[in-house]
């Protein structure tokens, strides 16, 4: 794309992002909780947008005077002073503008959102429920690097170790943009300790990865969930077995993409207040019926983008573990490491940038930038 142009379509901009600046201060758009998000994401976007108008105006503007000076300066010293000045805006103004190509596509609504995730033991029996126990483990330390905050709602433990299913959630800044891309079977190659002969076996967990929705997002008749509570089971101290802190909830909804009305049951065990119980079992009510409410959505960008790496389908094999020989594949992206201890040490960071530049690629060339 060339300069003229780009800078066309940044200029056009300028308006919109001087609307919607006096609309964000606009009382009746502050009472309008939903719209009023909304604005606030648009005007985040449009900012970053009218930050790289100001660096690349000012690359161009540089270049243009060093150009200049090179072609009428006497001086030799300033002459080579221009060139290197010439030479290094002409150098980052390419860098400029693949930033603001990328900032110019319309951004996922939901990158933004904390998540809801899950992992399940799959094929392979208690072996597949320590690999779960294993995907947690990386996950928590890739969060604890990155500042975020994981909370767990709930757990079903392996028999010998790691858990059939845990349920967490995980809130800091671009979570889902950043996990969107964990979502699918992960399969483990590698001998369990039970395995007296040495032979490696292949196991498999499902990793589901929702974008958390906001209140306002999904209406729920709070009147209509049935509420039970009971004992919870497990580590935790006399307080758990004797006071009645977990909470079940049942809720009838009619999902929209069949038509037939469906009975939700959620658990939540995890601390020892039941409003904190209450609290997180409604955040996954919402979550589940946020998620399955933009399944046509998801369903939609998949069929678009044949070759995008995150295209909502959880049931695709996207990554392989394999033990003996240290290696970790990624399927999607033809990615291949051999650091796989670090890797479930949560060093996670570099495979998903490769993801990301994968799918901004898509992003680029769909949206003919």
């Amino acid at each position: 794309m060339s300069e003229i142009s780009l800078s066309d379509r940044l200029n056009a901009l300028v308006s919109k992002y001087e609307e919607t600046e006096l609309l964000i201060t606009d009382p009746s758009v502050i009472a309008d909780m939903h719209r009023f998000v909304r604005l606030n994401k648009e005007y985040k976007e449009l900012s970053a947008l009218m930050e790289a108008r100001k660096q690349y105006q000012n690359l161009l503007s540089t270049r243009d005077e060093a150009r200049t000076m090179m072609s009428q300066e006497t001086d030799p010293e300033l002459k080579e002073m221009a060139r290197e000045e010439f030479e290094n805006c002409s150098a980052k103004i390419p860098e400029m503008e693949e930033k603001i190509k990328l900032l110019l596509v319309p951004a996922d609504p939901e990158d933004e959102k904390n998540v809801i995730m899950e992992i399940r033991g799959g094929t392979g029996g208690d072996e597949a429920a320590l690999f779960a126990g294993d995907l947690f483990k990386m996950y928590s330390k890739f969060c604890e690097q990155k500042g975020w905050k994981v909370e767990v709602s709930s757990v079903n433990e392996g028999t010998v170790g790691g858990f059939k299913e845990i349920v967490f959630s995980v809130k800091g800044e671009k979570v889902y943009g950043t996990l969107k891309y964990e979502s699918g079977v992960h399969r483990v190659q590698r001998v369990p300790a039970t395995e007296t002969q040495g032979r490696i076996h292949t196991s498999a967990a499902t990793v589901a990865v929702l974008p958390e929705a906001d209140e306002f997002e999904v209406e729920i008749n709070e009147g209509e969930i049935r509420w039970d509570t009971f004992r919870s089971s497990g580590a935790g101290g006399q307080n758990v077995n004797k006071v009645e802190s977990g909470v079940r909830l049942r809720y009838n909804w009619k999902n929209p993409n069949t038509g037939v009305v469906e009975e939700i049951l959620i658990e939540c065990t995890e601390t020892r207040d039941q409003p904190k119980n209450k609290e997180r079992a409604l955040a996954r009510l919402r979550t589940f019926i946020y998620d399955h409410e933009h399944q046509k959505y998801i369903d939609e960008i998949a069929s678009r983008r044949k070759t995008m790496v995150s295209t909502g389908d959880r049931s695709a094999k996207i990554r392989t573990y394999n033990y003996p020989q240290g290696r970790i594949t990624d399927h999607r992206i033809n990615y291949t490491i051999y650091n796989l201890p670090a890797f479930m040490n949560g060093d996670i960071q570099d495979c998903i940038d490769q993801l990301t530049i994968a799918e901004n690629a898509e992003r680029l060339k769909e949206s003919e930038l």
